[in-house]
């Protein structure tokens, strides 16, 4: 039996780290061959990229606000 199965994502945690800087995950990028891992500010900076090759995106960053406030994320 052939075909892809799909399955629910897994929520990222604060065990989940960014594989940029270290910060806190909250955007996961499928890509053919694994995954990447960012914080909101590497997630946007490397969105133009990964977009262009992901196979899927599960971005939590709106779990920021609920989390730390209407700051939290701002930089960019």
């Amino acid at each position: 039996m052939t075909g892809t199965i799909e399955t629910t994502p897994t929520p990222l945690t604060a065990a989940d780290r960014c594989d940029r800087c270290g910060a806190q995950a909250y955007v996961r990028v499928l890509l053919p061959v694994g995954e990447l891992l960012f914080c909101a500010h590497h997630a946007r900076e490397h969105a133009p990229k990964y977009a262009e090759v992901a196979t899927s995106v599960q971005d939590e960053t709106d779990r920021l606000l609920a989390e730390h406030g209407a700051g939290a994320g701002a930089a960019r």
